[in-house]
């Protein structure tokens, strides 16, 4: 083969792999679980999705894949960072999570995971006065997870915290197990659909800075960059917001919580790291109320 022929054909092979890379497909897998299925995890997989659509033009085609295994919070954690079975996934965020995985810095629920109001049982309403008092509230027993951040903010600002698995948690309260089930605003509602021996307590909420992040593997420097820059540009053009008031998750959910007639419990959350305690000065990130 001479040179020109060489290098005619050096030429095409490259517009061949060039068209093949373009229309690669990003592969990003997630967990989903069939035995404990949780219709609140279609915000996060529906906002994942359109952050992917979102950044199409930029990045190419993408493949966004639910994979079924039955695993904790941390436990999807120890995966991404692990490069196995996921790519993603969704958490409070801590500084030791933020040591461990690359956090994609946009609140993904506006500060709604910082906002608990309770699950109690429905003969309880009583011990739930308007007047209760941090003080009383303190003397009182709260349900969590054992691996959720909330347990330890909890525990730094005086609460008695009893743990258990995610999903044994209502059956725990149901059982006297612990007084009251703390939960973001946008949580109890479906947790407690046609479960008629609880009701959302209605007088209080706790409020502490809790950023939701997605978060991936600290090498995957393609997807970071794909997030960063789909979650961005929904945030400028307005669609995020638009997603975030009209997702059947979050709809009309300061409505439906009544925060007016609330009593607000600020409380402080050592878990943060220096960049998310940033974060909070960004106004545009976070609703007003909770800001």
């Amino acid at each position: 083969m001479d040179m020109r022929s060489f290098l005619l054909f050096f030429s095409a092979l490259m517009l061949l792999l060039s068209s093949l890379i373009s229309q690669a497909s990003d592969v990003v897998r997630y967990n989903i679980s069939q035995t404990h299925p949780d219709a609140k995890q279609s915000y996060y997989i529906d906002l994942l999705s359109l952050i992917l659509e979102t950044s199409r033009e930029k990045y190419g085609a993408y493949q966004l894949i639910p994979v079924p295994l039955e695993m904790s919070q941390g436990r999807t954690s120890i995966m991404v960072q692990q490069g196995q079975a996921i790519d993603v996934t969704w958490r409070m965020t801590s500084e030791a999570l933020e040591a461990e995985l690359q956090a994609i810095y946009i609140p993904m629920l506006k500060g709604l995971m910082g906002v608990r109001i309770a699950i109690i049982r429905h003969n309880d309403t009583a011990t739930f006065s308007p007047n209760l008092s941090l003080a009383q509230l303190k003397l009182l027993s709260a349900g969590q997870g054992y691996d959720w951040p909330d347990s330890d903010i909890l525990r730094h600002n005086g609460f008695d915290v009893i743990e258990g698995s995610a999903f044994s948690l209502l059956t725990m309260l149901e059982k006297n197990r612990f007084d009251y089930f703390p939960r973001a605003l946008h949580e109890p509602w479906l947790e407690i659909a046609n479960k008629n021996q609880f009701i959302v307590e209605e007088h209080f909420l706790l409020k502490y800075p809790a950023p939701m992040y997605f978060f991936v593997n600290k090498k995957n420097n393609r997807l970071v960059q794909r997030l960063e820059y789909g979650f961005h540009n929904l945030i400028e053009s307005g669609a995020f917001d638009e997603f975030f008031y009209n997702h059947p998750v979050t709809q009309n959910i300061l409505v439906k919580a009544n925060l007016p007639q609330r009593k607000i419990f600020n409380l402080e959350n050592p878990l943060l790291s220096e960049k998310s305690r940033k974060i909070l000065s960004n106004k545009s990130l976070w609703l007003d109320y909770f800001h």
